[in-house]
């Protein structure tokens, strides 16, 4: 395949090249390191706990065991779902970057034995794909549903982290082997076909970044401009699960399977970024808009629907039910930053919080051990675990379908690649603007930064300059869009927009901003029918929940009424749930049906619909660390005392 000259990436998850038309770049690898807090903590126990674990699960599942068989290592048949392979590709990406983060010779020479066996089971022409290799299945016979380019996808990402992070190229040969595979393979006047579970869009333009060949940028964009015009449909499938009823372009909204639906639009982002495409890329702000505005949920989970892991319907997001499978959160924090790096506005740093610190973060236990599929806002007393992915579980160490643990294991090990980016200011000034808040450094534009913070828990940041250049350069701190009432240096600045500071720094020099941290009470629009006559509780960018372990004895979760009017205190508690702040907040349990009801319902008037019930004092704790104590009811919607 011939390759054109250097495209200046600069390296880490997502690097538009030199000539894309973006108006944000992340920062240099290592430019950017979290030393502190929340997700230094969630950081470390992937390094110690979660990955080491992942790979010796990926063995016992027997995900490994298949790529030896097909290396012709180890004898046997191959074991799981079709898409096994791509698990281990995740696992394998989040070594690269957890590698590029911390270092360990353990965790490089893993990658390297894996390289060295995907070289092995790799086919002549490219093709790899071990449980299709030693069924001896028919290649690409069943797109809609066989996970090849799915896989492919996975390996290509994986294979671009490893030589961004290791600067090794064995693991990129066996990928460029893969794409060039691709290419020869499928295209207009080849095999005009696409695969029911995208991400290869993604990685074939990452793939293109890495090495400047032009042919996989073009198969990234035939593969999304080929949906929406019955392919999938002449297989015999419904459209709309694989987000093929209508073309990306002509898309107003997301639907079907939730995560196909955002790899997909993700990796459209990166085709418009690279491509100049701007046509695309406003249809692509139109379907976030509509996603944002109409199907996601307050924690940013995405997902209603169990049938099919999908979106459904326009405000059709119930609580005990939703699906907010963990992959399709992250899915939306690697679509959000796309669009943030394409239009530097600051809404899309919202989501990325919103998604992060609540329906990705939630994923995952504290421990790094155990891991949701699914989560709700909601699990009822006496709830029935059904299938392992029920929340009524708790979390799992494992999943048969195992595609969320080594996708939190590889966003957590490359999370510091979303804090910051570089531009240029109106006026032309080199600019850095620091989206996410952690303790830690970022450089860019010429600054070396220090920040200091004890956020989420604490609204106050400051931003001190270790090293700067000669001249001006313009210092931009998001402020997010909850934060009303937010200074910078003590003056008021907008929420939901970036704070900005130009000037000539010198070391030493700080910027300080201060953030509103108080409790609030949020409400749905009226259409969200399983919130309706609800408030929810906020706090900086956290969701909090009532959990059955925090409330006075007696208390039962389901049944508790609040006032919105009443007051919400906060309290840091060092001591519960690896130290966070919860909320206190006057509530009241409600009272049953008469223990002789024969029904649930009644005519209106002769049973009283919602008593007041007796004064008590509620906890909240933040919704990502709920069930660390086990499964227990839970819920984040509070039903509101009737007056």
């Amino acid at each position: 395949m011939t390759t054109e000259t250097s495209t200046g990436v600069t390296a880490g998850p997502a690097a538009p090249t030199s000539s894309a038309q973006v108006a944000l770049r992340p920062v240099a690898p290592g430019a950017a390191t979290i030393t502190g807090g929340v997700w230094h903590a969630r950081a470390e126990a992937n390094r110690t706990r979660t990955i080491p674990a992942g790979a010796e699960l990926l063995r016992t599942a027997h995900n490994l065991v298949n790529l030896e068989i097909a290396a012709g290592t180890a004898e046997g048949e191959a074991v799981g779902p079709i898409f096994a392979d791509s698990d281990v590709y995740k696992w394998l990406e989040a070594a690269a970057w957890e590698y590029g983060r911390s270092g360990g010779e353990d965790l490089l020479a893993t990658q390297h034995e894996i390289a060295e066996l995907l070289t092995r089971a790799q086919a002549e022409d490219g093709y790899l794909n071990s449980v299709v290799q030693l069924r001896e299945h028919e290649r690409y016979r069943n797109l809609p549903w066989s996970h090849e380019h799915y896989c492919a996808g996975h390996l290509i990402q994986a294979a671009v982290a490893h030589a961004r992070t290791t600067g090794g190229r064995e693991l990129l040969d066996v990928a460029t082997k893969v794409a060039d595979h691709l290419v020869a393979t499928f295209g207009p006047g080849k095999t005009e076909d696409v695969d029911g579970h995208p991400v290869i869009e993604m990685a074939l333009v990452e793939l293109y970044r890495e090495t400047g060949t032009r042919a996989y940028l073009d198969l990234a964009r035939w593969f999304v401009d080929a949906r929406g015009h019955g392919i999938i449909e002449g297989h015999g499938h419904a459209p709309t699960y694989f987000s093929d009823r209508v073309p990306v372009r002509e898309a107003t909204t997301v639907e079907g399977h939730a995560v196909r639906a955002v790899y997909l639009a993700a990796g459209a982002a990166d085709v418009a970024a690279e491509t100049g495409d701007t046509e695309l890329l406003a249809a692509l702000q139109r379907q976030y808009d509509s996603m944002e505005r109409t199907k996601q949920y307050l924690t940013g989970g995405l997902g209603a629907r169990w049938e099919g892991e999908s979106f459904g319907d326009p405000y059709e997001l119930p609580n005990d039910r939703a699906y907010a499978e963990t992959c399709a959160a992250i899915g939306g924090v690697q679509w959000a930053w796309r669009m943030l790096l394409a239009t530097g506005e600051a809404r899309y740093a919202d989501q990325i919080e919103r998604m992060l610190l609540n329906g990705v973060l939630s994923g995952i236990s504290l421990d790094g051990t155990e891991f949701f599929y699914v989560n709700p806002l909601q699990l009822r007393s006496d709830a029935h675990p059904e299938g392992d992915r029920s929340p009524a579980h708790g979390r799992r160490g494992w999943f048969e379908c195992a595609c969320c643990p080594p996708n939190v294991m590889r966003t957590l090990s490359s999370l510091a690649g979303y804090l910051a980016t570089t531009g240029q200011d109106t006026s032309g000034n080199p600019a850095v603007q620091i989206h996410q808040y952690a303790p830690g450094s970022v450089s860019g534009a010429g600054l070396d930064l220090d920040v200091e913070t004890a956020y989420p828990w604490d609204g106050g940041v400051r931003v001190t300059v270790r090293r700067a250049p000669e001249g001006p350069v313009t210092l931009a701190l998001r402020v997010p869009g909850w934060a009303e009432g937010a200074t910078l240096h003590g003056e008021p600045v907008p929420a939901g927009q970036y704070a900005s500071v130009t000037r000539t720094w010198s070391t030493g020099d700080a910027v300080t901003l201060d953030l509103p941290m108080s409790p609030r009470f949020t409400v749905a629009d009226d259409r969200v029918d399983a919130a309706r006559g609800c408030v929810a509780l906020e706090r900086g960018p956290l969701v909090y929940a009532l959990e059955a372990a925090d409330q006075p004895d007696g208390v039962v979760v389901d049944d508790v009424r609040v006032d919105p009017g009443s007051a919400v205190t906060a309290e840091h508690r060092e001591d519960l749930l690896g130290g966070v702040t919860v909320l206190r907040l006057r509530g009241h349990q409600g009272s049953a049906p008469p223990s002789d009801a024969r029904s649930p319902y009644a005519t209106a008037g002769t049973r009283e619909h919602a008593t007041r019930g007796e004064a008590v004092t509620l906890t909240a704790i933040p919704y990502h660390v709920w069930a660390n104590r086990g499964p227990q009811p839970m819920r984040v919607w509070l039903p509101v005392v009737e007056h």
